[in-house]
């Protein structure tokens, strides 16, 4: 069976995350490579390709029972027998990975979001989790650190989920909470139709409001003593933080712009955060 390596998976992602973690030690650096490819791949049995969603929920199945495998280095992909002995390596919660896989079947089961409670869930699951993975591999010395990962995660993925409104839409899913769109009067005929109003900036500044406030939380949460280990986190958060501020100065307008923040400016901030913190402590 022909794979990728971590590092092809993850150059071919363009996320960024490459370029957060681009400045860590070799040995991390190549953890998080690991960990990342995982992520991703999981992340693209839902995503990517035609398949029924009955399909990906199986092949969801089947990947889970394989990193199961792993767990003993049975497992038919290489990838998941290396990020076994990363997990042991490096002491990561193995439930931090199912949990992904249920973020994930998330999406093929549950596309609708009753409210802000439901949807906090499945951000914590996509999104959270991955911090909490990483920040094991960074290395970190007080306990605030995975409540740093846990609301940085839920602020990037709601960061995510208002950029890509227009793009899920597509694909029929709504992460917005529904009854938060019916208390802006906004409906999904809305949201399918593009419908660029009053009602969808006020909606979409209610939940910006609400992404940085998660943003302002994690901040909160982050002892000054892991600062310079967990750089790679916070240059993160600096270009998710970039990126909403830049959709709010567009006056969320995500049907007409696809609002990012360019490779050069990822690189910028990254070098940025690690000089700030690994040439000052």
């Amino acid at each position: 069976m022909i794979e990728e390596s971590a590092v092809e998976i993850t150059k071919q992602s363009n996320s960024s995350f490459t370029y957060a973690f681009n400045f860590l030690p070799d040995a991390k650096r190549e953890a998080m490579n690991i960990v990342y490819a995982f992520c991703r791949r999981t992340d693209d049995i839902v995503d990517e390709g035609t398949d029924t969603n009955e399909v990906k929920e199986q092949a969801l199945t089947i990947w889970r029972i394989e990193f199961e495998k792993a767990l003993r280095n049975e497992s038919q992909y290489q990838l998941l027998n290396k990020l076994a002995v990363t997990v042991s390596q490096y002491k990561i919660p193995v439930d931090l990975f199912f949990e992904l896989i249920k973020g994930m079947e998330m999406d093929l089961v549950h596309q609708r979001f009753a409210n802000f409670e439901e949807l906090r869930l499945y951000c914590y699951r996509v999104a959270s989790t991955v911090g909490l993975m990483c920040i094991e591999i960074f290395g970190y010395k007080h306990q605030s650190a995975q409540l740093f990962a846990e609301n940085l995660g839920v602020a990037l993925q709601l960061t995510n989920i208002i950029r890509d409104v227009s793009k899920d839409a597509k694909k029929g899913r709504v992460y917005l909470p529904l009854d938060e769109m019916a208390m802006f009067g906004y409906t999904e005929e809305d949201l399918f139709s593009s419908r660029y109003n009053c009602n969808f900036i006020a909606l979409m500044e209610f939940q910006a409001k609400r992404a940085k406030e998660y943003f302002d939380l994690a901040t909160r949460q982050l002892n000054l003593e892991d600062k310079a280990s967990l750089f790679a986190a916070r240059a993160m958060q600096h270009i998710y933080y970039r990126n909403l501020e830049r959709i709010i100065q567009k006056k969320y307008d995500v049907f007409s712009n696809y609002i990012k923040v360019s490779k050069f400016e990822k690189v910028g901030i990254s070098l940025g955060v690690w000089a700030k913190y690994n040439l000052v402590y």
